[in-house]
């Protein structure tokens, strides 16, 4: 074990690792089927030129897309399959540190476990679609 390393950065590390290289598989894969065609898209790519320029509240009123988790109920849409590995890897810091949590209070590092257990807590209200801010 690298001796600039705890135990903990290195479960970290090696799980972030794993959960990266699954992210990117599986965002390669669900772009060759957007790309292929296997699974048909929610706006037709002839389409997508006329929204380029349009600000976020027009296109999704144009494409009657709705805003937060509702793109789960659209999966079988060859454009909205990729976000499914896009939340995975947005997700996997929340697992890394759900995975370190226990390591933490084992070693008696109390404080840093507890900062833990905020950072995860904060970012699921984040994911959650609770608190609106920005565009959505």
């Amino acid at each position: 074990m690298d001796k600039t390393k705890s135990t903990e950065q290195l479960a970290y590390a090696a799980l972030l690792d794993i959960g990266m290289k699954i992210g990117l598989l599986a965002l390669i894969a669900t772009f060759i089927l957007y790309l292929t065609g296997i699974l048909s898209p929610y706006i037709p790519v002839n389409d997508l030129p006329k929204y380029w320029g349009h600000p976020v509240h027009t296109y999704l009123q144009e494409t009657g897309i709705q805003t937060g988790w509702t793109w789960l109920g659209m999966l079988n849409k060859g454009d909205f399959l990729n976000f499914l590995p896009i939340a995975f890897l947005a997700g996997i810091t929340m697992v890394c540190y759900i995975r370190i949590i226990p390591m933490l209070f084992r070693k008696k590092d109390t404080a840093f476990g507890i900062i833990a257990i905020i950072e995860v807590l904060v970012l699921a209200l984040a994911a959650s679609g609770i608190l609106k801010a920005g565009g959505h």
